[in-house]
């Protein structure tokens, strides 16, 4: 009989989920029988139950924080509950052998733990270093913020195994987890190549103009969108023969469209929100340079951005602050901004 392995999301649903979903297939692909719970999504992934490709999905609803310090508790706290509620459930009729925790939130195997007086083992995927993010968006300091050091040790301390996403998160692991370096794996993310390879360029992007400028990615406060509209708005003082596309969307969506109506900038940028995999593959191969401007903070500088990837599948010349993740993804394939001066990115 198939040993079974439950991997728990909450950041993101599932199979929307770009490094999720791949981890679930290879897992399913090696003869483990795989279950899913997470959340639903927006526009998708709406059903509170699926089978996937063979992978049984268990969602839940869960409204999605914005703003302040309060929401994200009120988020968090629903996601926990809800994960508790569905992981009894499942435990009930099945015996997993291996719970697989994505982060963020620090909170999932915390859920789960009742598992682990049964024996299941439990792998800690950690996607993204919480207190950091915290404290970029909020301010280091205060309850709330050393109640999320306080998680992610815990979630460490439950964890057998520790994957991390680059050599920054498995030091951090290692140092600040207090885990054994042994029990510590790299896996890195990329892009699916069957999806993300270059097509014939639509010239019609560049709305008439020589140049097109490309971002795909999300847009939260931490991804410095405000940042590159304000560069977006010094290049237009030295010349107009670009068209900039920026794809996406997430909580600062309204607050940069709003920035670049105020700066003028309304006939040369241009905010389509999420869009279909194959419409992100004709922007990016129609653009002549691509961004990255997430700027210096210990959040970004320790974190991979999957865009960076992505673009170079498609060969894609790419602009970025220099960071130390980013700098190592990209190598030579970018050029680098001295971190967080907007006029010189």
């Amino acid at each position: 009989m198939a040993q079974k392995v439950l991997l728990l999301v909450e950041n993101v649903s599932v199979p929307t989920d770009r490094r999720v979903w791949p981890e679930c297939l290879s897992l399913r692909n090696a003869g483990y029988d795989v279950t899913v719970v997470s959340p639903q999504g927006n526009n998708k992934d709406r059903e509170l139950f699926e089978v996937c490709a063979g992978i049984e999905i268990y969602r839940y609803s869960l409204p999605r924080a914005s703003g302040g310090k309060r929401k994200f508790l009120w988020e968090y706290l629903r996601a926990f509950w809800q994960t508790w509620r569905l992981v009894r459930k499942l435990a009930l009729a099945r015996a997993f052998s291996v719970v697989h925790a994505a982060n963020p939130p620090d909170i999932l195997l915390i859920a789960a733990s009742p598992l682990k007086r049964r024996g299941t083992r439990f792998i800690f995927d950690h996607h993204d270093l919480v207190p950091e993010l915290y404290a970029d968006r909020f301010g280091g300091g205060g309850a709330l913020y050393w109640l999320s050091r306080l998680m992610e040790l815990t979630s460490f301390r439950l964890a057998d195994v520790v994957i991390a996403t680059n050599e920054s998160y498995r030091r951090i692991a290692i140092e600040r987890g207090r885990k054994r370096p042994e029990d510590v794996f790299v896996v890195r993310n990329g892009p699916d190549l069957a999806r993300f390879h270059s097509v014939d360029p639509h010239p019609s992007l560049k709305r008439g103009k020589r140049h097109l400028i490309g971002y795909v990615g999300d847009m939260a406060p931490q991804d410095g969108i405000d940042g590159a509209i304000r560069s977006l708005a010094s290049l237009r003082r030295l010349r107009d023969d670009w068209h900039a596309i920026f794809v996406g969307g997430g909580e600062a969506f309204d607050e940069v469209v709003a920035l670049a109506s105020k700066l003028a900038l309304g006939d040369l940028v241009e905010f389509t929100g999420a869009l279909p995999t194959e419409d992100v593959v004709r922007i990016i191969s129609a653009a002549d340079v691509c961004l990255a401007p997430e700027p210096k903070t210990a959040f970004n500088d320790a974190s991979t951005m999957i865009k960076i990837a992505e673009y170079m599948a498609m060969g894609r010349p790419i602009v970025s602050y220099d960071l130390t993740e980013s700098r190592f993804t990209a190598a030579d394939a970018a050029l680098y901004a001295t971190p967080n001066d907007e006029d010189d990115f």
